[in-house]
């Protein structure tokens, strides 16, 4: 990240300057010296919700000398923490690494990782940024036909290593999709995305974020691995939003960004990074306990229930929260940032609070879905490959990595669990109102167990459909769903980590980081960010800019965060200012054949 001015690491000593209110010193009327000044006490900041978007905001504001605690229900990390299973462990190992989805840190992200440079971790030049790995390869898995496997290359990136037959597998899967997506239809996709990459700001945000990505690309017109591939592998698997509904601004500002990023412009580094270790362990755990260094306080149990506004005052008068033994309790601090998922956020905003910025109300129209993850703990590794695998045509929407071979500092069976368990394969469930191939069931209508069965039946038909047995039903150990999903098989099923998705029009309805109530600040992947999509890079943006605004109204002399957008090729600007001439004229982009 840029740097400005005097480091960061300095902002801490100079804490008296961040107050921007008026304190004036006490002076003694009467017999006696008059007492010295006494320096001004830092303001005092509670932050709402522990997930990355508030631990960033901490971290951001503790550096700058603020008073910060963090309040958070459940876990520190949120939805990017990792958890035990419980009871797993066994003969001083571990327990069992599980977790609510699988981390992916690509290299469009730039915020998130200067927050990971920042956070020590031992042995690491660069902190926890340097416990990125990147993965070599990624595939659409494919059932019934031979997966398609994409190598990811980067300098000094080594490539996966290949036996014959899966080079054999890997050109015959090439040639069936060039066989399958028609030249014409290949040559029209190309045409969309061009006319998106050389589209006015303008129009992307008016005529693009009504338009659903299914639509701009005419879909329903093409052959299946069109839309399985270009139309629905882009959306469900990725931004869990279907295709037929996610706004195009979304779908294809993502694609445009990865696109970039391949080509290696303006990245942080490879396409696809992960964590080499279970995320707590190499991120959450450092970093709480580096802000605990820098006097940030947690408080863990605690449930905010509601904001209390002032009317009178026009500001937030105090925050009702229950603690960990469920007392009410009322919670002051000077600033409040509100860091929770909106789907929790907003149970919170009162009908004074919502009146006194309408941008609150317009968060009841956000969206949000299912999107969690399972993990199968297996006896014998099953030889997949070394990436993501996205399973396109499994009713659910899977998408799965195995985990040991990405960790390698450690021994997985060594390490956790009972010394049975050589791997993990992580898996994120992203379709959960479509029936199965098993019981002919939603996900929802299944109970856990069916849940569990039912992914690993369509991880089977994925990876064991062309000739090889990949994963063995002998090799299975265990299986973990998330926690956060409960009621399964009932009328009313319940999940405590939604995502935001992205149908058309969401754009118009993120709020702003900055309140209109002067002491009001918000962040989390709903705010409006450059990236535009639920991700922790999303998160922690929003956070700086709540930062950024709270130092605004404090008048702090400290330097504002750095807020890196998605990169931009320079190149294209020109015929981007031409579009907007069109555009203003009410005529389509030059490039645009319908």
């Amino acid at each position: 990240m840029e740097r400005t001015g005097t480091s960061r690491r300095g902002f801490v000593a100079g804490a008296a300057a961040v107050t921007g209110a008026a304190v004036t010193s006490a002076v003694a009327v009467g017999a006696g010296p008059a007492r010295a000044a006494e320096a001004p006490a830092p303001l005092s900041v509670a932050v709402l919700g522990g997930g990355v978007a508030g631990l960033t905001a901490a971290h951001e504001l503790a550096e700058r000398g603020y008073r910060v605690t963090v309040y958070e229900r459940r876990a520190l990390g949120g939805k990017a923490r990792s958890m035990d299973v419980p009871e797993s462990a066994r003969g001083g190992r571990r327990p069992l690494p599980a977790e609510h989805g699988f981390r992916f840190i690509p290299g469009i992200y730039h915020n998130l990782p200067d927050t990971l440079r920042r956070i020590p971790f031992p042995g690491n030049a660069n902190g926890v940024w340097d416990n990125l790995v990147a993965p070599a390869e990624m595939s659409f898995s494919r059932t019934g036909r031979e997966d398609l496997r994409i190598p990811l290359p980067w300098p000094g990136h080594r490539p996966a290593e290949l036996t014959l037959d899966e080079i054999r597998r890997a050109l015959t899967a090439l040639l069936e999709t060039a066989r399958s997506i028609p030249l014409h239809e290949a040559a029209y996709f190309v045409d969309r995305f061009l006319v998106f990459l050389t589209s006015c700001q303008e129009r992307r945000d008016d005529t693009w974020e009504r338009t659903p990505w299914w639509e701009f690309l005419r879909a329903e017109r093409m052959s299946y691995d069109y839309q399985r591939i270009l139309a629905v592998g882009l959306t469900r698997n990725i931004v869990a939003t279907k295709a037929e509904e996610a706004s195009t601004r979304t779908v294809a500002t993502l694609l445009e960004a990865f696109a970039f990023n391949a080509l290696g412009r303006g990245a942080d580094g490879p396409l696809d990074r992960i964590l080499d270790l279970p995320t707590n362990e190499a991120w959450i755990d450092p970093w709480v306990t580096h802000l605990t260094g820098l006097g940030v306080e947690f408080r863990v149990g605690w449930t905010v229930r509601e904001l209390d506004y002032d009317a009178g005052a026009g500001r937030i008068a105090a925050v009702l929260a229950e603690d960990p033994q469920g007392v009410r309790r009322r919670v002051t601090a000077d600033h409040y940032v509100s860091a929770m998922p909106v789907e929790h956020a907003r149970r919170t905003w009162g009908a004074a609070l919502r009146a006194a910025d309408p941008q609150l109300a317009r968060c009841d129209a956000l969206e949000t879905d299912w999107m969690t993850g399972i993990q199968f703990y297996l006896t014998e590794s099953a030889p997949l490959l070394a990436g993501h695998a996205n399973c396109i045509d499994s009713p659910w929407s899977l998408t799965a990595i195995q985990q040991a071979r990405h960790w390698p500092t450690r021994d997985f069976a060594a390490d956790y669990g009972d010394g049975a368990v050589v791997d993990c394969l992580s898996v994120d469930i992203s379709e959960w109102d479509r029936p199965g191939i098993l019981y002919g069931k939603t996900a929802k209508q299944c109970t856990r167990a069916e849940v569990a069965k039912e992914v690993w039946a369509q991880l089977k038909a994925a990876f064991n459909d062309t000739g090889r047995t990949v994963l063995k039903d002998g090799a299975l150990h265990s299986w973990f769903l998330d926690p956060g999903v409960d009621g399964l098989g009932t009328p009313n099923p319940t999940n405590e980590d939604q995502l935001l998705v992205h149908p058309v029009g969401t754009f118009h309805n993120r709020p702003k980081a900055a309140t209109r109530v002067p002491n009001l600040y918000l962040a989390g992947d709903y705010v409006a960010v450059d990236i535009d999509l639920a991700t922790m890079e999303g998160a922690n943006a929003s956070a700086r800019q709540a930062v950024n605004a709270l130092l605004d109204r404090t008048g702090s002399t400290a330097a504002r965060c750095t807020v890196r957008p998605l990169f931009r090729p320079p190149e294209l600007e020109g015929l981007k200012r031409h579009d907007r001439l069109r555009y203003r004229l009410g005529l389509r982009n030059a490039l645009d054949l319908g």
